[in-house]
């Protein structure tokens, strides 16, 4: 099974992963955690150069087709692998991030953001998405607490709010799929919700 946790800026999405590991583990379950962009050794290098500050000048449709470069790698290298071994493959972030930042965020036109994902990822969507949804400016705030501030969060407080709306626009069109929790509560409630969803669909 393909999991994926989404979420704007400072939602807590990485530090939930390694909890959730461990207790599926611990359930019994093979599990392998991961991440976007990167989880692979190309994918890292080309997280590297999106999310450098230095690189301002970066057009919208450089850093779309990046991510897509970053992500048919992680596709054929990782996740399609894992699937077919019988692993359960946890990943912080995939396609629909770029559907969140570069199609809602940027304002790009969302058909042709759409293809590209295609072509990258063979049409391989995720069996389960939590998205872990929290306001704009609680969630930057939380990031340049932790220091970890990069290319795209220094981006504007619309452009964070697009990608936040965008979200939850995807979210509400697919039900079946989606499933979103409030991430602006306690980290152990968070915890606690993300550990019953990813049960109840494992069931």
């Amino acid at each position: 099974m393909f999991i994926t946790l989404e979420g704007p800026e400072g939602s807590g999405k990485t530090s939930h992963i390694p909890s959730l590991v461990e207790y599926l583990r611990e359930k019994g379950y093979r599990v392998f955690p991961t991440r976007e962009p990167g989880g692979t050794s190309i994918g890292e290098q080309i997280r590297e150069v999106l999310h450098n500050l230095k690189n301002t000048e970066m057009h919208p449709r450089t850093e779309t087709l990046l991510y897509q470069a970053a992500r048919a790698q992680f596709v054929e290298q990782i996740v399609r692998p894992r699937l077919a071994a019988g692993e359960i493959v946890l990943s912080d972030r995939y396609a629909d991030s770029t559907l969140a930042y570069q199609g809602y965020g940027h304002q790009q036109d969302l058909e042709q953001v759409r293809a590209l994902i295609r072509y990258a990822t063979g049409g391989l969507l995720p069996d389960l998405t939590l998205l872990l949804d929290v306001d704009v400016e609680t969630g930057l705030q939380r990031k340049k607490k932790a220091a970890e501030w990069n290319r795209l969060d220094a981006y504007t407080l619309d452009f964070h709010r697009r990608v936040r709306a965008g979200y939850l626009e995807m979210a509400a069109a697919d039900p079946q799929r989606w499933r979103v929790v409030d991430a602006s509560r306690d980290w152990e409630a968070v915890q606690a919700d993300l550990r019953l969803l990813l049960l109840k669909k494992l069931a």
